[in-house]
């Protein structure tokens, strides 16, 4: 793991919330590096910073990671991942697309570029990534329907 990753992430508790953003049956997702692996595809999102709401910073994430402006629709479910130095608690949230066209954005929270691709991928192509290189909710899902009516808490 990048050692800036650690210094603006680690050994703290953090709060993110992400959007699930479907378009014509493809799930978008944000490839990240520098977190100790090749790749990293996960659903957008980010921090919560404080007195912003869950769906506000939803909002915020997808604007600077994807430059889309998408409107927080529903809450799905919530997971937690533990490996230290990292320790987060993520919120899910149903998104839909208001604005905009689809291209890599940043992430304003580290000074070097994490954030390698977006992109929107179809089931099968999610099923082909290693395990390694995505989100740790894919291991809970077996088909896009599933991810779909996910709810509950998760260990990811």
């Amino acid at each position: 793991m990048e050692k800036h990753v650690v210094e603006t992430f680690g050994n703290r508790l953090r709060v993110r919330a992400s959007g699930l953003y479907w378009q014509d049956g493809r799930l978008l997702l944000v490839n990240h590096t520098g977190l100790g692996r090749p790749s990293f595809w996960a659903p957008p999102g980010g921090e919560i910073i404080f007195g912003q709401t869950a769906g506000h910073t939803v909002e915020r994430e997808f604007l600077e990671e994807t430059h889309l402006t998408v409107k927080c629709h529903r809450y799905l479910f919530a997971g937690e991942f533990i490996n230290s130095p990292l320790h987060a608690i993520e919120l899910f949230f149903e998104v839909r697309h208001r604005a905009g066209n689809l291209r890599t954005g940043n992430d304003p929270e580290t000074e070097s570029r994490v954030i390698k691709e977006v992109r929107l991928f179809t089931w099968p192509e999610i099923l082909a990534l290693p395990e390694s290189e995505k989100h740790g909710l894919f291991r809970y899902v077996t088909s896009a329907d599933d991810l779909k009516n996910l709810t509950g808490f998760y260990r990811f």
